[in-house]
């Protein structure tokens, strides 16, 4: 599984100077990483776990409802600007021209 190696790997710049922080404070994930371990594995590190329960959980874990609607705005926007060829190959060369046909 590549979940831990992830979490191993994983880094968040900083806004400021210094190192990166090798730990975020909440991670948001589909239904399909519910299966208690990666909850487990991220309540051990003292990372906050927005997850979804399974419908045909018994007990049914609490999670941040708003948060998890935001990350789905995030992805569909990703899989929005995705359809646009140009826009994932970058055939445009300058920043410039790349953030004007981004924002127009």
């Amino acid at each position: 599984m590549g979940f831990v190696p992830l979490l191993e790997r994983g880094r968040v710049k900083r806004a400021g100077r210094g190192r990166p922080k090798s730990r975020p404070r909440r991670l948001v994930g589909d239904r399909g990483y519910n299966n208690g371990t990666a909850r487990h594995e991220l309540q051990r590190r003292g990372i906050q776990a927005i997850i979804p329960p399974k419908r045909n959980h018994r007990n049914p874990a609490t999670y941040d409802q708003v948060a998890y609607r935001k990350r789905n705005r995030v992805e569909r926007a990703i899989v929005k600007l995705k359809r646009f060829r140009r826009l994932t190959t970058r055939y445009d060369k300058r920043q410039a021209h790349y953030l004007a046909m981004v924002t127009s």
